[in-house]
Order: C-alpha cells, then structure tokens, then sequence
C-alpha cells in the first residue's frame, strides 16, 4: 500500500513496484491514477489525516506501507497504531533532519553565521535536530523518533530524502533556470561562486530504493541522493545544455548580493553532500539515474506546467516557499553596476 500515490515520489513508487510484481493499493485524497501505472493497480481514495479512513484503507494488512507524507509524531503513532496488520513500513524522511557538531541546522541558517558546516559526506550517524514542532525539520525528526522506537512492532526503513526533483513537483528547483531561459534572460548571478552543492535527489533514485526496502525489511535509516552532487554553476549548465541555449554565469563570490539577487534554490555556503554505502551495504542499492540524465523530463513538465501562466499561479508552493525568484529589475539593477 503506497500513501500519498499521486504525489511526485508516489507516482514513480506505484510503478516501480507493480512493476517488480507487488499488488499495490494506491492511497491519495482524490483516489486518482497516473496514466502509467500497469491496469491491475487498485487506487482508494483516503485522507491520512483520518485515522479511520486510513484504518479502513489498510484492511485486513498489508505486507509493506510506504508512507510519501508523514511528517510528525502523531503521523507515526498513525503507522505504528496499525502494526499489527501491516508486515514493515518505508517512510520518506529529510536530510534537513542533520545538524552539525555545532547544533548548527536548516533552520539556524539565516542566524549570523548559523550555517551548518556539514562532514563530507554526511553519514546516517551524523546528529540530528531535537524533535519538536517548530519546523518542518524538527517535525521529521520526531517522525523518526517514534518510529524507530517502535523497533519489531513495526519494522521501518526511513528516507532522508536530498533535493527531490523529477516532474510533477510542486516546488522545482530547476524552474530557477528553465524560466531564465524561456524569458531569453542571457546572464543569471550565482553566489558562492556557483560553488554551492545541495545533494539532489531524483524520483527514480528515492522509488527504487523503496523497492528494494520493500523486499528488505528493517529498522534503520538511510541516505536517499543521486550518485552524484552537481554545483549549482554545473546544474545551471546542464538546464542549457537540455534547452539549448547559451548562458552566462555571473558569479559571485560570498552570500547573495541583495535578497532576490543571486539566492538560487541550491545556494548554501557550505556543501551538503550525503554518502550512500550504507544503502548500498544494507539494500544491494545500485545507482539507476543521474541528475543530468533526468533532466529532459523534468525541464519538459516545468514547461507544460507554466504555459498561459503567471509562475507565481503555476507554482504557489514555490513562492512560499523561496519567495520572488525572478526579480529582474532588481538583477539588471546589479548587473549595471557590476558592469560599470
């Protein structure tokens, strides 16, 4: 049973395993399908805040739940309050769950020098923020907690998901660059020098680790990146090299030169980088996707998604999230002086 189906992760996870020979039950609050999946799979519409309808969905078991959207210890509970129907969960998780030796975190970043400064590559022993319910990162560290506190009652493999990217996301990093080149913009400034690397994650890597969690069952906690860790200057380059177009990179080197100049959803002082062995030990994890690999289809759903509208309208989640990401006025303003 696959929760959260017809999001981004869910809708490669669905046909990953059917695909692998599972029956699979995809669970979403609009009980959809994607034209992909193979026929046999069941959809069930059912909202994960209802404990009951969730209850309901889940029947007499399941052997695997894969959970795409718990997020806090009551999420946990949920699962857990289900244990003795369902054989092992996999649950998606955050690298912004780590926090440096320092107690340097996500969500310490925009304090003076509040940045984490990362071992590369971040191991799954690496310290973890204290749970809580002040933010999204603390929130998945609880949701960590109590799962793996439930030890044999419910066996659980737990994703620390990097960038996640693949299409039908509603926050993609790339459209950074991919709306810079539809609007014929010829320079983007990067700070840090284009330096910056924030381990991305494709949908292909994350659903294939599932299927192999799935077939693995346990308590444990894994990185879940691409094999690689592009700089932005290196995503940047790659996005033309799918759209043909030419562009220049201005770089910059430190933070941001103003708030809406230069501040890319990859741009970190420091690079987070997380290692994969211990996927590859414990699941057998081979590499099936590499970021620039990915790209055109990614680029081509960011494309079809925008036309006829204003960013802002196709992605609302991103401008909550990053605020304007395309203030040109603010760019040429910069650009002018630096030129000058």
């Amino acid at each position: 049973m696959v929760v959260g189906a017809t999001g981004q992760i869910g809708r490669a996870a669905v046909g990953v395993l059917a695909r692998d020979g599972w029956e699979v039950t995809a669970v979403s609050r609009g009980g959809g399908r994607d034209e992909v999946w193979p026929e046999d799979v069941r959809a069930v519409r059912a909202d994960c805040e209802d404990d009951a309808a969730l209850a309901a969905a889940v029947g007499d078991g399941c052997d695997v739940l894969v959970d795409m959207v718990a997020y806090g210890p009551d999420h946990a509970r949920q699962l857990i309050s289900l244990g003795d129907r369902v054989g092992s969960a996999v649950v998606i998780s955050s690298v912004s769950v780590y926090e440096d030796d320092k107690g340097r975190n996500f969500d310490t970043q925009q304090e003076p020098d509040g940045f984490p400064e990362y071992p590369v590559p971040i191991t799954e022993d690496q310290r973890t923020v204290r749970p809580g319910d002040t933010s999204y990162s603390t929130r998945k560290a609880g949701l960590e907690r109590e799962l793996l506190s439930a030890g044999a009652r419910l066996p659980t493999t737990l994703l620390r998901a990097g960038a996640i990217h693949g299409p039908h996301c509603r926050t993609p990093r790339e459209l950074y660059f991919v709306k810079r080149n539809l609007d014929g913009r010829p320079r983007r400034v990067l700070s840090y020098g284009g330096e910056s690397r924030f381990h991305p994650a494709s949908v292909h890597t994350i659903a294939e680790l599932i299927r192999l969690a799935a077939a693995r069952p346990g308590a444990r906690v894994l990185n879940a990146v691409d094999p690689d860790a592009p700089t932005v200057a290196e995503i940047a380059r790659a996005i033309d090299a799918v759209m043909g177009v030419e562009s220049e990179s201005v770089l910059v080197d430190g933070p941001p030169p103003a708030p809406t100049v230069g501040d890319t959803p990859w741009s970190v002082p420091v690079p987070v980088v997380c290692d994969m062995s211990a996927a590859e030990r414990e699941l057998g994890y081979r590499p099936v996707v590499r970021y620039a690999e990915s790209l055109p289809d990614t680029i081509a759903w960011i494309e079809r998604h925008l036309v006829g509208r204003d960013w802002r309208e196709a992605y609302p989640k991103m401008f909550q999230t990053y605020g304007d990401l395309f203030d040109y006025a603010a760019e040429d303003g910069f650009l002018a002086a630096l030129d000058a």
